[in-house]
C-alpha cells in the first residue's frame, strides 16, 4: 500500500501523520491499533474518502466483512481521483476472486499515481493471471524504466515478452541485462536459473549453435550450477544439431541415470534408432550391449522385450519373468502387460508362466532337501500364481482367473493382494458386490493400510453402498470433521468424489451426483486461482524455468481426466434433467421414506445441525479474544443452501451452466469425441443451431462409424423437420444451418426410419450399434415392441459386455417395457459370474455380506483409530 497521500482534500500534517500510521498499522496487520487511528481520523474528518477506505479495508481483514465492503464502496464515491481509494477496491475484489474488475480498479488508480510501485506491480500479477499479455509487457517495461536497478525487474520483461510470444524481444531484454551485471558472485543460483532461461530462448527461436556456445561457457565458468540440466540441455542441443558429440552426451547420461528411459530415447536417435515400441534387430543388438554395460538397470532388460521377436523374445523373456518372480516383484504383469499388442508374445509369456507354475508347484509339493540348492522358494510359486491370474483375467477369462486365485489363496490365505485382485476379478466380471467383498477381506488383514482403506471405499462406493464407503473412509480422516466425505472434499480427494457421483447415479440420485460433480468442477477453479501467487513468487526467488512450465501445465488445466469425466457426467445430468422436468418432482418427493422414517430423518438432521452450532460457539470466544487475527480478503466460503443438488437441478438455468463446463473443452479436449457429442446435446437445447451442427461436424470427422454420432444426426434431421417457423434461424444463419444439415444428414427420399434400418442390418452384429439403433427407435417415438427385439437380438452376441447389457437395460426402464425382468433373466444366465441383474430381493441379501463385521474384523480396525499416525491426514 502506497504511503503517499492524494493532493485533493490533503489532511492537516498532524491527521496526515495519522494516516501514514494507519497505513503502516495495516501494512503490519496491527488491524485494532489501524481501526483505533481510522477513527481519530474520522471524528475530524468524517468524509476524508481515503481513511474511510482504509478503514473498510482494515474491518475486513478483522472479519467484519460486509461493513468494510460498504465503507470502501463508500470512501471510492467520496474521492473518485484518488489512488489509494482506487488501490483499495481493487484489492477487495481481488480478494472476492473478481480479478477483471480488479484490474479495472488499478487501471483508474493508475490514472492519479502512473509509477505506484505496488499497483503496478499487483496489475502485473493480475495481467499475467488473465492472460492479457499486451498489457504485460507495458507494466513490465513501466517498472523497469521505474527501477532499473532492480534485476527482477528486468527478468520479469522478459517473461513478459516470452509468454507474449515474442521471443526476440525477450533475448533482447536478457542480452541488455547481462551487459549491465558487474561482479556475480560464483554459484549465484539465480544468475543461473536466468542464463538457462537465456539458452531456453535461444533454443525455441532454433539458435542451437549460440545457446550450446553460451551452455558451455558457462557451465565450465561454473556460472550454472544445475549438473544435471546443463548435461540434458548440453544433449539435447547436440541432437538438433546433428552432431556426432550427441552420441556421447546421451550416454554420460545414461552412466548416471541407467533407469531413464528418455535418455534412452535421445542416445537412441544419435544413432539413427528412432523406433523403440516395435521389434528391429538393430536396436536390439545396441540394447544387449547397454544390458552388459548396465547390468544392474532394469530399463533395458525391459527394452530388449519391446525390441525382440520369435526365439529372441523367448530366449529373453523367460530369465526376465523369472528373476521377477524370485524376488516376488507384484507389477510385473503391469510391466508386460504392453506387450499382450502382438499375440505372439502373449501367448509366449502364457507358455512360460505355465510351464513355471507346474515345474514350482511339484517344487513346492516335494519334501524339503537341503541339498537342492536350486529349488525355488515357495513364494516364487505363489507370484507365478498371481502373475497367471491377472493374464487370463486381462483376456477376459475370468473363471479361470478366479480358479487360480482359490489356488493361490490356498497356498497363502495372508496376503492381500490375492485379496484385491480378486476383487478386480469379480469387478471385470459384473459382480460388484462380490469385488467389494473381496476388497475387505484384503483391508481386514491390515487395518492400518490407508491403501487397502482407499481400495476397499472405492469399491464400496462401485457397488453403490455409498453409507458403507463413507464408514470405511471414516477410519483414517479428521475425527472432528463434519463427515468424512466433507474431509475428503477438502482433501480435494477427486478419486472419492468421482466415485460417489457414479454411486450416487447407479442408485438413481442425480441430484447429488451433479453436486459431487461441481465440487470436482470448484476443486478445478481453486488450483486455477492458486496459481495467482506465483506470478510475484517465482520471480522473486528466480524459479524462471518452472515457472514457465507452471503457466503452461495451467492453460491445459482443464484437459485432465477429472474435469473431463466430471463435466461430461454433468452435463448429461442437465440434459436429462431439462428434457425430463418431472425428474426432479420424483427425486424430492421421497416415496421411499414412511411417517416414521421421515421423522427420523429430522431429528437426525436437527441434531447435526445442533452439534455444528455447538462447534460454532465453542470458537466465538476465541475469535473475539483475538480480534486482531488476520482473516484475509477472501470471502468465507459460503453456506450451502442446497445440500441435495434439487435447486441446482431444478434452476432454469441448467443449459446455461452445463455449456460452461463444457466450454474449456472446445480447445482442450477437441479430440475427444465424447466431448463433442455433449456439446451437441446442449446447444441443440439451447437453440445455439450453429454450434450444433459444428459439435457434430467435429465428432463424425474424428470417428463417423460412432454408433452415438449416428443417434445425434438422427436427432438433429428429427428435430429440424420439427423447427416451428416462430424459433426458425433467419438469415444468414438459415443458410449456414441449412448447408450443413445437407451435408450430415440422410437425403430427404430416405426416411429416418429407413436410415436407421440400414445402419441396424449393417451392424447388428456391434452391441453398441444394436443400443444405438434402439435409442433411435425410441426417439422416434417407435412402438415399443420394435425398441423390444432389437434390444432382444443383443442376447445372441457374443462380444456383448455387462456395460452394454446394463445400457440395454436402462433403455427398457425409460420406454417402460413390460419385458424388463425377462431381459434381466437372459442376462443373468449369460453373465454366470455377474449379480447385476439379479432381482432386488437376492441383491439384498448379497449387500449384506459384503462388510461382515465380527471379531478379527475388530481386531484388524482397532489399531487404525488409536495410533496417531493413521489418522493424520
Amino acid at each position: 500500500m502506497s504511503k503517499a497521500l492524494a493532493s485533493k482534500k490533503a489532511l492537516p500534517s498532524k491527521e496526515a501523520g495519522l494516516f501514514r500510521e494507519l497505513l503502516n498499522f495495516y501494512e503490519t496487520r496491527q488491524l485494532k491499533k489501524g481501526l483505533k487511528t481510522a477513527d481519530q481520523i474520522l471524528k475530524k474528518f468524517p468524509e476524508h474518502g481515503e481513511t474511510i477506505c482504509m478503514k473498510g479495508l482494515v474491518l475486513v481483514h478483522m472479519g467484519r466483512r460486509e461493513e468494510g465492503i460498504d465503507l470502501v464502496k463508500k470512501g471510492v464515491r467520496l474521492d473518485l481521483t484518488s489512488h489509494i481509494v482506487w488501490h483499495v477496491f481493487g484489492l477487495i475484489q481481488k480478494g472476492e476472486k473478481n480479478y477483471e474488475e480488479a484490474l479495472k480498479s488499478y487501471g483508474q488508480a493508475l490514472r492519479f499515481d502512473k509509477e505506484n510501485l505496488n499497483i503496478l506491480r499487483d496489475s502485473a500479477n493480475l495481467q499475467t493471471h488473465l492472460r492479457i499479455f499486451d498489457a504485460l509487457v507495458e507494466t513490465r517495461y513501466t517498472l523497469l524504466r521505474l527501477r532499473p536497478n532492480l534485476r527482477q525487474h528486468w527478468i520479469a520483461l522478459s517473461v513478459a515478452h516470452y509468454l507474449n510470444g515474442n521471443l526476440k524481444e525477450a533475448k533482447k531484454v536478457l542480452e541488455n541485462y547481462e551487459s549491465t551485471l558487474k561482479n556475480v558472485p560464483a554459484h549465484d543460483v539465480e544468475h543461473s536459473e536466468t542464463l538457462l532461461f537465456y539458452i531456453r530462448l535461444l533454443e525455441e527461436l532454433g539458435e542451437y549453435t549460440e545457446a550450446l556456445s553460451v551452455l558451455n561457457t558457462n557451465s565450465k565458468s561454473r556460472a550454472i550450477v544445475d549438473q544435471t540440466a546443463i548435461s540434458e540441455t548440453r544433449a539435447r542441443l547436440l541432437s538438433k544439431l546433428d552432431s556426432p558429440e550427441a552420441e556421447e552426451a546421451w550416454h554420460t547420461l545414461l552412466e548416471r541415470n541407467p533407469d531413464c528411459y528418455t535418455y534412452y530415447t535421445g542416445y537412441f536417435a544419435s544413432k539413427g534408432l528412432s523406433n523403440l515400441s516395435s521389434p528391429d534387430p538393430s536396436a536390439l543388438s545396441l540394447v544387449s550391449t547397454l544390458t552388459t554395460e548396465f547390468p544392474r538397470a532394469a530399463a533395458p532388460k525391459r527394452l530388449a522385450l519391446t525390441l525382440s521377436s520369435g526365439e529372441e523374445f523367448k530366449a529373453l523373456v523367460e530369465p526376465y519373468i523369472t528373476t521377477a518372480l524370485a524376488k516376488g516383484i507384484p507389477s510385473l504383469f503391469s510391466d508386460l502387460k504392453s506387450l499382450y499388442k502382438d499375440a505372439e508374445k502373449r501367448d509366449v509369456i502364457e507358455e512360460i508362466a505355465e510351464r513355471l507354475k507346474t515345474k514350482y508347484a511339484s517344487e513346492s509339493s516335494s519334501p524339503t532337501s537341503s541339498s537342492d540348492e536350486e529349488k525355488a522358494e515357495p513364494t516364487t510359486y505363489l507370484w507365478t500364481l498371481y502373475l497367471l491370474a491377472q493374464h487370463h483375467s486381462s483376456l477376459g477369462r475370468h473363471t479361470k482367473a478366479l480358479s487360480i486365485l482359490d489356488e493361490a489363496l490356498a497356498h497363502t490365505p495372508t496376503l492381500p493382494d490375492l485379496h484385491t485382485f480378486r476383487g478386480r476379478v469379480l469387478k471385470r466380471a459384473g459382480d460388484w458386490y462380490g469385488a467389494a467383498k473381496a476388497v475387505n477381506e484384503a483391508r481386514l488383514l491390515d487395518g492400518q493400510d490407508r491403501f487397502l482403506n482407499t481400495k476397499t471405499g472405492k469399491y464400496l462406493l462401485r457397488a453403490g453402498m455409498v453409507k458403507e464407503a463413507g464408514e470405511v473412509f471414516g477410519l483414517f480422516t479428521k475425527k472432528d470433521a463434519e463427515s468424512p466425505g466433507a474431509d475428503l472434499q477438502d482433501m480435494q480427494s477427486m478419486l472419492y468424489l468421482l466415485e460417489e457421483a457414479n454411486a450416487h447415479e447407479k442408485n438413481g440420485k442425480p441430484n447429488l451426483a451433479v453436486k459431487k460433480y461441481i465440487a470436482v468442477k470448484k476443486i478445478f477453479d481453486e488450483i486455477e486461482e492458486d496459481q495467482y501467487d506465483f506470478h510475484g513468487y517465482n520471480l522473486r526467488k528466480f524459479t524462471i524455468n518452472a515457472y514457465l512450465d507452471l503457466v503452461k501445465w495451467e492453460d491445459k488445466l482443464r484437459s485432465q481426466p477429472a474435469y473431463v469425466t466430471a463435466a461430461l457426467s454433468a452435463s448429461r445430468i442437465f440434459v436429462a434433467a431439462h428434457d425430463n422436468p418431472e425428474l426432479v418432482k420424483s427425486l424430492s418427493a421421497s416415496p421411499g421414506l414412511t411417517g416414521a422414517a421421515k421423522k427420523a430423518a429430522k431429528k437426525k438432521a436437527a441434531k447435526k445441525a445442533a452439534a455444528a452450532k455447538a462447534i460454532e460457539d465453542m470458537k466465538k470466544p476465541n475469535q473475539q479474544q483475538n480480534s486482531n487475527e488476520d482473516k484475509g480478503l477472501e470471502p468465507p466460503p459460503p453456506k450451502d443452501e442446497d445440500p441435495d443438488g434439487l435447486k441446482l437441478l431444478a434452476s432454469p438455468d441448467i443449459l446455461d451452466q452445463a455449456a460452461k463446463l463444457l466450454q474449456p473443452l472446445a480447445t482442450l479436449g477437441a479430440d475427444n469425441i465424447e466431448v463433442w457429442l455433449g456439446t451437441y446435446d446442449v446447444a441443440i437445447r439451447r437453440g445455439k443451431l450453429l454450434q450444433a451442427v459444428g459439435a457434430l461436424d467435429k465428432a463424425k470427422n474424428l470417428d463417423a462409424e460412432h454408433p452415438e454420432v449416428h443417434v445425434r444426426i438422427v436427432d438433429l434431421t428429427f428435430r429440424a423437420s420439427k423447427l416451428p417457423e416462430d424459433k426458425a434461424p433467419s438469415e444468414p444463419v438459415k443458410s449456414l444451418f441449412e448447408e450443413a444439415l445437407s451435408k450430415l444428414c440422410p437425403p430427404n427420399e430416405v426416411s429416418l426410419e429407413t436410415f436407421n434400418s440400414q445402419f441396424f442390418q449393417k451392424r447388428s452384429s456391434e452391441p453398441e450399434a444394436v443400443i444405438a439403433a434402439a435409442k433411435v427407435l425410441k426417439n422416434l417415438e417407435a412402438p415399443v415392441v420394435e425398441v423390444e427385439n432389437v434390444l432382444f437380438g443383443l442376447v445372441a452376441l457374443e462380444s456383448l459386455s455387462v456395460k452394454n447389457a446394463l445400457t440395454a437395460v436402462q433403455l427398457l426402464q425409460d420406454i417402460k417395457s413390460s419385458r424388463l425382468e425377462e431381459f434381466r433373466a437372459a442376462y443373468d444366465a449369460k453373465f454366470e459370474l455377474s449379480t447385476a441383474f439379479k432381482p432386488e430381493s437376492e441383491l439384498a441379501a448379497i449387500r449384506e455380506k459384503v462388510i461382515v463385521k465380527n471379531a478379527s474384523s475388530a481386531g484388524a480396525e482397532g489399531p487404525a483409530e488409536a495410533t496417531p499416525a493413521t489418522n493424520a491426514t
